[in-house]
């Protein structure tokens, strides 16, 4: 699986050159996550799946922490 080269930082991150940052990359099929700190760690999904986990977390159908 190819790992994709333009990754996008989240708009929710703090500070303007920290690395405390979400950042988001797409594929053809999928979505790859990682954190700015840590770029060797990738979080593969298809868009499908992470709807899922999304729509659990904002309907509260995960539970709460």
């Amino acid at each position: 699986m190819p790992t994709p080269k333009n990754w996008q930082k989240s708009s929710f991150s703090g500070g303007a050159d920290g690395n405390n940052c979400v950042e988001l990359s797409t594929t053809h099929h999928t979505i790859h996550l990682r954190e700015s700190d840590d770029v060797s760690t990738e979080l593969v999904t298809t868009p499908t799946s992470l709807a899922r986990l999304l729509h659990g977390i904002r309907s509260g159908a995960l539970g709460s922490a």
